[in-house]
């Protein structure tokens, strides 16, 4: 293991190796009871992280040895009627730390740098869904300075996201979308 981490766009080649990065991450998960089949549930495949990666919203934490873990994003833009409204955001989809590296502030380091690029890009925001209650999730977030958004602040985007988590058998009242506003660098 190294430790001199440098956090970078991901390459074509490492994106097959993001998923075991994942699995190995959500293990967690079987710390807390009720979810802790989350653990064994599918994780976003190769492809996916391929495609951000393509787009350039894919980034790993790398020393040159290992891949410490890896935040995977895609800019969109915001729906409805709110403030963000046809406004590009950068919404989260996923970020996992291997747990040989966690507690060592790579998952801060890898949301200030979303939020860097974001701001980079003339994005107003970076969004992601997670738990309410569960400590290195919504709580986590909120120390980085993502606030949960009220369900009357959800667009109809954040609402299908948290839909479609709750179809695949997330608990409801256990989700939540959060939002972190940045500033355009000029």
């Amino acid at each position: 293991m190294g430790g001199d981490w440098q956090i970078r766009p991901a390459r074509r080649d490492e994106a097959a190796l993001l998923p075991a990065v994942e699995e190995a991450s959500g293990a967690l998960f079987r710390t807390i009871p009720d979810l802790a089949w989350i653990a064994d549930d599918g994780v976003m495949p190769a492809e996916a992280h391929l495609a951000a990666i393509e787009a350039g919203t894919c980034w790993v934490a790398a020393d040159g040895v290992d891949i410490a873990g890896f935040l995977t994003a895609r800019a969109t833009t915001e729906d409805g009627d709110g403030p963000d409204a046809g406004r590009a955001v950068l919404h989260v989809w996923e970020m996992s730390v291997a747990p040989d590296y966690q507690g060592r502030r790579l998952g801060r380091a890898f949301l200030e740098h979303a939020a860097a690029h974001a701001a980079a890009q003339a994005m107003v925001a970076v969004t992601l869904t997670t738990f309410r209650d569960v400590a290195w999730n919504a709580p986590f977030y909120a120390r980085t300075g993502f606030t949960i958004l009220p369900d009357a602040a959800l667009t109809p985007r954040l609402w299908g996201v948290l839909a479609a988590e709750i179809a695949h058998g997330l608990p409801a009242a256990r989700r939540c979308a959060m939002r972190r506003p940045v500033s355009s660098v000029s």
